[in-house]
């Protein structure tokens, strides 16, 4: 295979990059903090909530384990907590696509890339979100932390994704995210193209830092960088030589020479 390989899958990642939940995220974390006697105005609250922004495209079982590391009972609560807070947020407020997010998936299957999303949230969740969208066509495949044994920043999820739709070699595989975390994964994942996605969460510099192969400023920008990478890789293919065997001399490889016979003793 040329070096220059064709993407044959994209795998996205969900919230602040093709879905807009317009803060729910956060307003899920605060009340599930709540819960566990941490409240706005506290520094315990400052700090819980930094430590949400930084591992931002985590699962949120992952965040809590990480701020109650000795209170696996208060993590396994806070995470039931965000899991109502969420749910009861987009059955009062409903969600929407990112900004030119469902033509550009619907362009990118359509070039026959499939798409796989991933997420840091439930699997129950997850499924709130396609329902709501009326999504589950969308796309080709989609990923929660229930699907894969470790969750963002590790490369486990598109891993899967790879097995799953039967992609052969990792460089066919292109990554669309807004947070460090995910873009690692990417990066981990072997992904010939990372974007970061700044609607996504976190800053262009840290995007960059993480190894982002690309700074767009949304999703919609997503299917330009993938049809010059498919030009790109079709121009390489034709540009390889191709050798024809009647061009060869024909005695180009001598053959092999034969061991010489032993008479028998």
């Amino acid at each position: 295979m040329s070096s220059a390989a064709p993407v044959t899958l994209l795998c996205s990642g969900l919230l602040g990059v093709t879905v807009d939940d317009d803060g729910i995220l956060e307003r899920a974390f605060a009340e599930a903090f709540a819960t566990q006697g941490i409240v706005p105005g506290t520094a315990a609250y400052a700090r819980s909530m930094v430590h949400v922004h930084q591992t931002r495209g985590q699962s949120a079982v992952d965040v809590f384990r990480a701020l109650f590391p000795d209170a696996p009972g208060r993590a396994e609560a806070a995470t039931l907590a965000f899991d109502r807070s969420y749910r009861l947020a987009v059955d009062r407020s409903g969600l929407a696509p990112m900004p030119g997010a469902a033509e550009a998936l619907e362009h990118i299957r359509g070039s026959g890339i499939r798409v796989c999303l991933l997420t840091g949230l439930s699997r129950s969740l997850l499924g709130l979100v396609l329902d709501t969208l009326s999504w589950w066509r969308a796309v080709d495949l989609v990923l929660c932390p229930e699907d894969a044994p470790r969750g963002y920043p590790w490369p486990d999820s598109m891993l899967c994704a790879m097995l799953r739709l039967g992609v052969t070699d990792v460089r066919e595989t292109a990554y669309a995210g807004g947070t460090e975390s995910g873009v690692l994964c990417g990066k981990r994942a072997g992904a010939s193209i990372v974007a970061g996605i700044l609607t996504g969460g976190h800053t262009r510099d840290r995007l960059h830092r993480a190894g982002a192969t690309h700074l767009l400023g949304s999703i919609g920008e997503l299917p330009g960088v993938l049809d010059g990478a498919t030009g790109a890789a079709q121009a390489a293919g034709a540009a390889e030589p191709v050798i024809d065997p009647a061009t060869l001399p024909s005695r180009a490889v001598p053959p092999p020479t034969a061991a010489p016979l032993m008479p028998p003793p």
